[in-house]
């Protein structure tokens, strides 16, 4: 598995809902982070863990629920940006849909525009596959950052680092 499937998975397990499960994995997580090669890509992923270790538990599920559960401007579901009515979400959920029925995937319990469920199909599909599914989220993962940014949230590192491997980056500086 090379460094851009690794990050994508990492990163698709981090961006879901900090549950007692969630806990318990988090030590092989930190584990798969260990074993990237791009230095500043693996240091960026371990002071997340670091973060996430070292917040209150409580404290950090309530900012997990207030930035992507109950923000218009940081939902975990990109079809709800940039969108002028429900017909053109539609038509954003069938264009997602189609990234994952293109590649052999589907999925019964999640939508397809959900930011870790299309992370893990990144991570599992062909590279240049992979770069048409990131390069059509790029716009939308980006403004995230930028919201993520603007409220000083350390989710921003995360997404600084799945826009690195959306951009290609993680292929460089070894």
């Amino acid at each position: 598995m090379d460094d851009a499937q690794k990050i994508a998975l990492i990163a698709s397990f981090l961006l879901r809902y900090p549950d007692e499960t969630w806990y318990n994995e988090l030590g092989e997580w930190r584990e798969d982070a260990r074993s990237v090669e791009h230095p500043q890509l693996r240091q960026g992923l371990l002071e997340f863990f670091d973060y996430i270790e070292e917040s209150d538990r409580k404290a950090f599920e309530d900012q997990y629920v207030r930035t992507f559960d109950f923000s218009r401007n940081t939902t975990m579901y990109l079809s709800s940006y940039e969108v002028q009515g429900t017909g053109e979400q539609a038509e954003e959920l069938v264009k997602y849909k189609a990234f994952f029925l293109e590649n052999g995937f589907d999925l019964p319990k999640e939508m397809p525009d959900y930011i870790p469920a299309i992370l893990e199909l990144c991570a599992v599909i062909e590279p240049d596959k992979a770069r048409e599914v990131y390069d059509y989220c790029k716009p939308k993962l980006e403004y995230i950052r930028e919201r993520l940014i603007e409220a000083k949230l350390t989710y921003a590192f995360l997404f600084d680092i799945i826009l690195s491997v959306a951009n290609g980056l993680e292929d460089s500086a070894r």
